[in-house]
């Protein structure tokens, strides 16, 4: 008897698999700046490669498997819209995901709103995706420029410098993050002056004039926003004119390894960031990402593994919350949808489709020829969000 129940079990349990295998897939399409960006895509990509295989090794979602159908944006926003309405009209995706530049972010949003689509962007910081430009298919994964300067405003302003220098990447992410930390700076040290402002083109950056200006400045410290190969050359430049020499220097993005590691024994010391310090993060969450993620790819994560890992992985929450791929069923699923990631649980706030996700502030450090972060700490995404009154304020009624 026990035989032929193993048999039968064995039997059934094949039919349900062949019956998920048959089916036909849930697709999702997604869209980012892979070429242009390599250093924090590629990473990017191999988190939602990592979350697709979970899921689909789980039994995929509502009983069918999960397809990912890719493409390039060429961090174009034209571009990026040509791509979303092949893959909504061509490629018939539920779903899209993804974009990682600012201004190509919201050219997507403005897609999905006129074409009634679920956008999640995974990375585009600017607070407009959310607020000023938000609409009610757009939701968004990780902090924007107001929570992440919210999270380094506390510590600037213990420091009581009065002469503040600013420099960043003269487009939509840029701006947005210099402008909200100049605000957040003045509202809590009203004493605060802001004597310098350099704002180089993205990818663009001639390091030795703007570490020439805002030498001459004298500031006593520097607010940065340049990442990537325009962060290196900074840094580069300024150590060798000796720019933060007794400069405090607050830095968005830096503690990154996407852009602390190319620097090497070059990484700044003393500098305040917001990043991803994976080598010292000690929670159950983020231990049994970092082992799924090294046993498939035989190296460690960055902060993009994170990020795609938990944008697929909250998409498929939410079709699987709604029970359904239909659009306004997911949106619906979306709005206080709550999420495990590598980070712990986040919810997209219903009122601005926001994710609670927030991120690491530490300060930069050297260990063992390489940039590391120190005295770091987790600060919770919800406790520097603004409150709902100002939020009806900043966002559209839809």
């Amino acid at each position: 008897m026990k035989c032929k129940n193993t048999t039968w079990a064995v039997a059934l349990a094949a039919l349900l698999l062949g019956s998920v295998a048959s089916a036909q897939p849930i697709r999702i399409g997604e869209l980012n700046s892979y070429k242009a960006q390599a250093a924090f895509l590629e990473p990017y990509r191999k988190g939602w490669e990592l979350a697709l295989e979970e899921v689909n090794a789980a039994g995929g979602v509502l009983g069918r498997r999960l397809e990912v159908v890719s493409r390039d944006d060429n961090a174009n926003p034209g571009d990026a819209v040509r791509v979303a309405e092949e893959l909504v009209a061509r490629e018939k995706v539920d779903a899209i995901f993804g974009t990682f530049l600012s201004h190509v972010g919201l050219a997507v949003a403005d897609f999905a709103r006129q074409r009634k689509v679920v956008f999640l962007a995974a990375e585009p910081l600017t607070d407009k995706i959310t607020w000023q430009e938000g609409n009610r298919y757009t939701f968004r994964l990780r902090p924007s420029t107001y929570m992440q300067a919210a999270m380094l405003v506390p510590e600037a302003a213990l420091l009581r410098k009065k002469r503040w220098a600013v420099v960043y990447p003269n487009y939509e992410y840029g701006q947005s993050a210099a402008a909200t930390f100049k605000a957040l700076l003045k509202a809590a040290q009203p004493d605060v002056e802001f004597v310098a402002e350099q704002a180089p083109g993205l990818g663009r950056v001639d390091a030795g004039s703007v570490v020439q200006a805002l030498a001459d400045a004298k500031p006593d410290a520097i607010f940065n926003v340049l990442f990537a190969a325009d962060l290196a050359k900074f840094v580069r430049e300024g150590n060798i004119r000796g720019l933060f020499r007794d400069r405090t220097v607050f830095s968005l993005l830096s503690g990154e390894p996407e852009y602390l590691d190319p620097l090497r024994e070059e990484a700044p010391v003393g500098w305040w960031v917001t990043g991803y310090p994976w080598y010292s993060i000690q929670t159950p969450e983020h231990d049994a990402f970092l082992r799924a993620y090294q046993k498939r790819w035989l190296e460690y994560p960055r902060l993009g593994s994170v990020v795609g890992y938990a944008s697929l992985m909250s998409l498929a929450e939410a079709i699987r919350k709604a029970g359904s791929t239909d659009t306004e069923k997911i949106v619906g699923a979306l709005r206080g949808l709550k999420v495990q990631t590598p980070f712990g649980p986040v919810t997209y706030r219903a009122q601005d489709h926001q994710s609670t996700m927030g991120a690491y502030v530490g300060v930069t450090g050297l260990r063992e020829g390489r940039g590391v972060m120190t005295k770091f700490r987790y600060v919770d995404g919800a406790s520097v969000q603004p409150s709902d009154a100002e939020v009806r304020k900043l966002r559209p009624a839809n």
